[in-house]
């Protein structure tokens, strides 16, 4: 595991390791098994950053479920544009069922809110959230988030899913932008 990395132009240095996201990751699966015990779950990451969490999170889950991917897009080079748009749709009907959506980085949650509207549409009994990293200082919605991995600081985080301009995602350990 490295203490810094560059990706393209920008330094990064570590933030959270492998072994503490390991940790995080069994910690929420083991909450959605006992809140969940004895029904049955959708879960939809959330593509592209959510993709390790959510093969990471789903292998310890125990609960009868079903998955299926959704990918969004509102980021245009490291700024959210604030627009939405559905990029590939549901495979699963979730009307009258229990989703939980899994995010890799909640960040203003003008994302999540867009995205928590569209699935409504689809009527489902219940929808419920798990980010693994939540930017408390930028998150501006009332959305509530059912269940958080870490808080981090506002600043760019790659690795773990996450990428720069599409590098980095491979990364097993999360890192912050170097100030």
């Amino acid at each position: 595991m490295l203490s810094e990395i560059k990706v393209i132009d920008k330094k990064f240095e570590l933030l959270i390791n492998e072994k503490e996201i390991k940790k995080v990751v069994k910690k929420i699966a083991n909450q959605i098994n006992r809140d969940y015990k004895n029904e049955e779950v959708i879960f939809i990451p959330i593509l592209n950053g959510a993709f390790i969490f959510a093969a990471d999170l789903i292998r310890h889950i125990k609960i009868k479920n079903k998955i299926t991917f959704l990918k969004l897009q509102s980021y245009i080079g490291e700024r959210s544009s604030g627009k939405v748009r559905k990029l590939i749709g549901l495979t699963e009907d979730i009307k009258n069922k229990k989703v939980i959506v899994i995010e890799d980085i909640v960040d203003t949650g003008e994302t999540l809110v867009k995205l928590l509207e569209l699935l409504k549409k689809y009527e489902p009994a219940e929808i419920k959230v798990v980010t693994l990293l939540l930017k408390t200082e930028n998150y501006i919605k009332k959305q509530k988030i059912d269940y958080i991995g870490f808080k981090v600081p506002s600043r760019y985080i790659v690795g773990y899913g996450l990428d720069y301009s599409g590098y980095a995602r491979n990364l097993s350990s999360i890192y912050i932008e170097k100030l």
